[in-house]
């Protein structure tokens, strides 16, 4: 099996998982995964991330054209700009899981980093998460906001939407958005609460073993 048959398959694969755990929904959310010429697969538009046909998933070039499947997301310059602005980036998340949209609705939140480093493997798979300010879906005007992010960060939340996580591969980029849900939902049951999130230096020490 060549690297794109491979890489479709991992995708419905990831897709199914996602869908069957709950952490998407209808045809909310979607997958991509760098090709070796630099191009990318990616889910269609309208499509459930729990019923993909490896054959139908979207082919687009290195240059963000679509060259082959059916239509590709209207979210698909999300991925774009993370390709483009993270050189080992080589596959792109991005969903509307509860708890981290629940949390991106939320009044009050530090824009540079949305959520507490509350355990080390937040730290260690998504580190930083700053919040891009709303903008209607499709809109391309979030593609310049989250572009002049990704440079620096591999995880964004936007604002009353969802998260966009890229990796190193597709189980990378998997592991860090299930990590940050999964803090987000940490975050909301712990309201109210007395917390203790790692110290300054605690997180300083993850990030230089473990940088993301």
């Amino acid at each position: 099996m060549n690297r794109e048959s491979q890489l479709r398959e991992q995708i419905c694969k990831c897709g199914q998982s996602l869908f069957n755990r709950g952490l998407t929904f209808g045809s909310a959310g979607n997958i991509s995964a760098r090709l070796p010429d630099g191009g990318w697969l990616m889910t269609p538009t309208n499509a459930s991330l729990g019923e993909l046909d490896p054959e139908k998933l979207s082919k687009i070039d290195a240059l963000g054209n679509h060259i082959a499947g059916e239509k590709p997301t209207k979210e698909a310059f999300l991925h774009r700009v993370m390709y483009s602005k993270r050189a080992k980036c080589e596959a792109v998340m991005h969903l509307h899981s509860t708890h981290s949209v629940a949390v991106s609705c939320l009044h009050g939140l530090d824009h540079h980093n949305c959520l507490p480093p509350l355990t080390a493997y937040y730290v260690m798979r998504v580190g930083q998460l700053p919040l891009v300010p709303y903008y209607p879906p499709g809109d391309e005007s979030l593609a310049l906001a989250v572009e002049n992010l990704a440079t620096d960060h591999h995880a964004v939340l936007l604002a009353n939407h969802g998260p966009v996580v890229s990796g190193t591969s597709l189980s990378t980029a998997l592991y860090a958005i299930e990590e940050l849900e999964e803090t987000a939902k940490l975050f909301l049951l712990l309201r109210g609460s007395e917390t203790r999130p790692l110290s300054p230096s605690q997180v300083d020490e993850l990030i230089k073993k473990f940088p993301n």
